[in-house]
């Protein structure tokens, strides 16, 4: 039987090879012994089952549901394609013990994965995925048939986004965003996000153009992530017929990226700035910002100047989720693209951070980069990086060690001034400007990060970094 393991947000594998009905079988039978062995106070016996887009999602995700109904669950069935957000919403507003979302996120179309959800409406904790590995193969799989499961009211079909999508119109100010007039794309990387924000904007004043909107499990060719190399298609399309900006979400519709109106990359910094920007200056927001090690220290900046805590977390938007349940939080963001907000769920939800998105633009009325000009005015130009390389699972903690214990003395023409070690190893200098190392939870791969003011000193930094682990 296939091993299967929890990386930073869920099991993922390759549909056929691991990802087969028989092991999502034996982890749903695992999901369903930890709920009964852990009881939380004041949830239901319920469980939410969604899907997205990718090949045989549905399949897999009546699977999941068939064996909790097997295993005395009532469970809510998606009826179809649905944002892992509005599942997460959902586990909470229906008070239910968990829920299940059948998705690989942005990973290659040929993967399929399972992301476990906890009561509280976001990502399980890794000590509770990793008891639920422990669960596994204890007991033999119990199963009700569909059916027969909706027959005995153990299976429902229910679609849970409209309850999430009106949540979101009480986050934002839907209104202002609705007379706006605004004329916006979004490229919904042919995931679950598509026509969502038609949907929202029905009946206003907006236009929104859906692009890459089509149900195509193989994502047109790319692997349905926020990231420039993705766009090309939509930025063709961008530079011929101009939009006041274009949202982008990944293939859960979790995470957002985006572009100017004429097809200019936005980095997911600049998207979290913004973001960051908007809720204390426009909105007068106050409390604790979250952010993953490897996110722009433009918000550090932003965070002193405005006298904000910060917490900086591990990679992995579980760990701002626990930040998130402790209150307080204003803002939790992730380089990946994943962002949550207080007063909602403790959830990345990339249809929020898109509306929130909106709601700044209608508020400040100029464009999305006169905004980002005026940004680096305050608190710098910020440059980011990143490089991906093969590096040997076993030769990883000698080399974190070798870091962690000889860093070195600066980076570039500034002096060394912190090593962060909580995950990877960070190296921050005096100016600012950072370099990181850190492994794949899952795969034989060293991340490589890097921020400085200059394209070029990325550049520098990251060969640096390189260099560093050839040492």
């Amino acid at each position: 039987m296939a091993q299967i393991k929890f990386g930073t947000d869920g099991w993922r594998a390759v549909i056929a090879e691991d990802f087969t009905f028989a092991n999502v079988a034996r982890v749903s039978q695992a999901t369903a012994d930890y709920w009964r062995a852990n009881p939380v106070a004041g949830t239901e016996r319920k469980v939410i089952v969604g899907y997205d887009r990718r090949f045989l999602s549905d399949r897999f995700a009546q699977c999941a549901a068939e064996v909790f109904a097997g295993n005395d669950f009532h469970v809510v069935l998606t009826p179809e394609p649905t944002p892992t957000p509005s599942v997460s919403f959902a586990v909470k507003a229906q008070r239910a013990v968990g829920g299940v979302m059948i998705t690989a996120s942005h990973n290659p179309p040929i993967f399929n994965g399972f992301k476990l959800k906890s009561y509280y409406g976001g990502s399980s904790n890794s000590e509770t995925c990793q008891t639920v590995e422990s669960f596994l193969d204890r007991h033999p799989v119990t199963v009700i048939p569909l059916d027969e499961a909706i027959k005995g009211r153990r299976i429902k079909i229910a679609d849970v986004r409209p309850a999430h999508y009106a949540a979101l119109k009480k986050l934002v100010n839907f209104k202002l965003i609705a007379k706006s007039k605004l004329r916006f794309a979004h490229d919904a990387l042919f995931g679950v996000g598509s026509g969502c924000f038609e949907q929202l904007l029905a009946g206003t004043t907006c236009k929104v153009t859906t692009l890459n909107g089509n149900h195509d499990p193989l994502f047109g060719g790319i692997n349905p992530e926020p990231i420039v190399q993705n766009y090309a298609r939509s930025q063709a399309f961008l530079k011929k017929h101009p939009h006041d900006i274009c949202l982008v979400t990944d293939g859960d519709a979790d995470r957002v990226g985006g572009m100017d109106g004429h097809g200019n990359y936005l980095t997911t910094h600049q998207i979290i700035c913004l973001l960051l920007h908007h809720l204390v200056v426009n909105r007068q927001g106050r409390g604790r910002v979250v952010k993953a090690l490897t996110t722009t220290s433009m918000v550090d900046k932003m965070c002193e100047e405005y006298s904000l805590p910060l917490v900086e977390t591990g990679v992995g938007f579980k760990y701002i989720c626990a930040e998130m349940l402790k209150g307080g939080v204003m803002l939790g963001a992730e380089e990946s693209g994943g962002i949550g907000f207080a007063n909602h769920i403790p959830e990345r939800d990339g249809i929020a951070a898109g509306l929130m998105l909106l709601e700044l633009l209608a508020t400040e009325r100029i464009s999305v980069n006169r905004m980002l000009a005026k940004l680096e005015k305050q608190f710098g130009p910020h440059r980011y990086g990143r490089i991906d390389a093969q590096y040997p699972l076993a030769k990883r903690a000698s080399l974190m060690e070798a870091l962690k214990n000889s860093p070195p003395d600066k980076l570039l023409r500034s002096s060394l001034a912190k090593v962060k070690t909580f995950d990877g190893v960070k190296f921050v200098a005096a100016d600012s400007s950072w370099l990181m190392l850190r492994g794949s939870g899952t795969e034989p791969i060293l991340r490589i990060y890097a921020e400085a003011k200059s394209d070029a000193d990325v550049k520098k930094l990251l060969k640096l970094g390189v260099e560093l682990t050839r040492r």
